[in-house]
């Protein structure tokens, strides 16, 4: 099953999460099969680069969001329905 959930990177205390369409048996880190977004607590522009129109072609797919991913775009104002 394709799960669009975040993927960490960053440094030590200075998270910045990658939106992406991953297996949901590959690592959190691991391998995934498409960079969706990113996502930058830290920063005054939490998302940037979301590109919702891919989102909307996985989730026709079949995909599914991830809770965390699910309410962040709900509270950034997302619509992907």
């Amino acid at each position: 099953m394709v799960k669009i959930r975040l993927a960490r990177g960053g440094r030590t205390h200075k998270p910045v999460y990658t939106i992406v369409a991953a297996n949901s048996r590959e690592a959190r880190n691991g391998r995934f099969l498409e960079k969706l977004g990113q996502y930058d607590p830290n920063a005054s522009e939490v998302l940037k680069d979301v590109n919702v129109d891919s989102i909307k072609t996985w989730i026709g797919k079949g995909a599914q969001l991830s809770d965390t991913v699910n309410s962040l775009f709900k509270k950034n104002g997302i619509k992907l329905s």
